[in-house]
């Protein structure tokens, strides 16, 4: 089935200035669907499961977080945060004029997902969560990406060097997640080392007190054999949280490259979200 794709744009004002952030729509309607991408990752990761969703009914919308794909990329860490990617989602609903969406993402994106449920309690309808990074990941995480971010900040030309010889291949025709990894490369050192170094010295996300107050529904999606992104954090997540439920993926591809099961079990608690009433409340800011 084939759903329309629009491209948009929307801008924030803040102290540190005007940046501009932009997102994919797919599909049509009042049932939202909100999905985040992964670290440094673009939005077009979610592509193939935003056509799945938006297939069945949802209109769903894929955004690129500060500093990320499309978006403004600033070299300042101070606006890299969860908390700050959390209201740029909020900010996506206001543009859209859309009260409630179930939200969900990938790593990052999961986190900061759980953010907005924190934030903006009464605009979430529900969560999908896929490879939260929480206790279990610390260590792994620091050895992932401490080296990037001190390349990034005292080695630059090895980024920017990445960037030279990536950006010019067609993406067109490569595969799909070949094309996701090009675009993963196409970074500049400084927004890099930003990002990172925010990341770092911000929280990776909610208390587990702040999670076990989020009361609606969520699917939460953990892989076995991933060290960043333990299903040990999955599953205690899912065991915290007390409208959810955790699903196992048999393998840390599997939603990538076989996709149907996972595709079908998003979409099948989405339109579940959507079919329960939840009356939108207003939320002090």
């Amino acid at each position: 089935m084939l759903v329309s794709e629009r491209i948009g744009q929307f801008f924030l004002e803040s102290d540190a200035g005007r940046d501009r952030l932009e997102y994919t729509e797919y599909g049509s309607g009042d049932a939202w669907v909100v999905l985040l991408h992964g670290q440094l990752m673009p939005r077009r990761m979610q592509q193939p499961l935003a056509r799945a969703l938006a297939a069945e009914g949802l209109h769903v919308v894929t955004l690129d977080l500060l500093g990320h794909g499309r978006s403004d990329r600033p070299a300042d860490p101070l606006v890299y945060s969860m908390q700050h990617w959390a209201e740029q989602v909020v900010a996506l609903l206001d543009h859209l004029g859309a009260p409630q969406a179930v939200v969900g993402g990938t790593s990052l994106g999961a986190n900061v997902s759980l953010e907005v449920a924190v934030l903006a309690p009464g605009r979430v309808r529900g969560l999908i969560i896929e490879m939260p990074v929480l206790n279990n990941a610390i260590e792994a995480g620091i050895i992932a990406f401490a080296p990037l971010m001190f390349a990034a900040r005292f080695l630059p030309f090895t980024v920017n060097g990445l960037r030279m010889l990536t950006r010019p291949i067609p993406r067109g025709i490569l595969p799909f997640w070949v094309g996701i990894g090009l675009d993963t490369c196409d970074q500049r050192a400084d927004s890099v080392a930003a990002v990172v170094h925010g990341l770092f010295f911000g929280r990776v996300a909610p208390s587990s007190k702040e999670r076990r107050a989020i009361e609606v529904p969520a699917l939460v999606v953990g892989h076995p054999a991933d060290p960043i992104h333990p299903a040990a954090d999955a599953a205690m997540l899912a065991d915290e949280m007390p409208n959810s439920t955790f699903l196992k993926a048999r393998s840390i591809l599997e939603w990538r490259l076989r996709p149907d099961r996972l595709n079908r079990a998003a979409a099948g608690f989405a339109l579940g979200c959507w079919q329960t009433p939840r009356r939108a409340r207003r939320v002090g800011r």
